[in-house]
């Protein structure tokens, strides 16, 4: 089952006042493990950029100026998530965004019925208690040590490992099964053959001095009584 992780950065908190997408990272995963293909895009916003959204995710106006708009990778995106469903984080806030930014191109909205919010289903499993990515990744003991903004690439990864946790299926122990980027890839347990037994031969030495030994024994042999 192919499914995208997705994540969103944006200038502000709603497209209604005006504020637009400013970097999208989406990871691909069949029957949840990661397969190394990644979508990533920082995108030219075309206005300004709030102090306090910098403050989160780091990208300055300045910095995005020579950055591809949205109309410029729209096709890309679009082409790489296809039909599949898509795993989000607070899913209404990114495809808010993600449906405004179609909605300017005349493009068709990503319909929610084929999105996963995962803070929904991490509501109904711990309610009451924390729920962002980080208080998700302390719970389950997820390495967040890249996390140091709000990044849409990292942000995607590591909620691939949340979803594992969140949908109960065992992460894999192993830790140098790595993607192309060098992050760990997650694969859900598998059921293996039970390994048939081994068939240990003696030599005929042994099995004279194992008869040997059991008849010194006598009467002593505890299970000669049951014989």
């Amino acid at each position: 089952m192919r499914e995208i992780v997705l994540d969103t950065e944006t200038t502000g908190l709603s497209p209604a006042d005006g504020h637009r997408v400013l970097e999208i990272g989406a990871v691909e995963i069949i029957h949840q493990a990661l397969t190394g293909k990644i979508f990533h895009r920082i995108i030219n916003p075309e206005r300004d950029v709030p102090e306090e959204a910098v403050r989160v995710h780091g990208h300055t106006a300045a910095n995005l100026r020579d950055k591809p708009i949205f109309a410029s990778v729209v096709d890309d995106f679009l082409a790489f998530i296809g039909e599949s469903r898509l795993v989000i984080h607070n899913a209404e806030f990114d495809m808010l965004f993600v449906n405004a930014e179609l909605a300017r191109l005349g493009r068709e909205p990503i319909s929610m019925a084929r999105v996963v919010d995962t803070l929904t289903l991490a509501r109904s499993k711990h309610p009451g208690q924390p729920n962002s990515l980080d208080a998700l990744c302390d719970r389950y003991r997820i390495n967040r040590s890249r996390r140091l903004k709000h990044g849409a690439l990292v942000d995607a990864e590591i909620l691939v490992e949340i979803y594992v946790e969140l949908t109960g299926r065992q992460r894999s122990l192993s830790f140098d099964e790595r993607n192309a980027r060098g992050v760990p890839i997650v694969i859900p347990s598998r059921r293996t053959e039970p390994r048939r037994p081994r068939i240990f031969s003696i030599v005929a030495a042994e099995a004279a001095a194992h008869t040997e030994h059991v008849r010194a024994l006598g009467a002593s042999a505890v299970w000669l009584r049951y014989a």
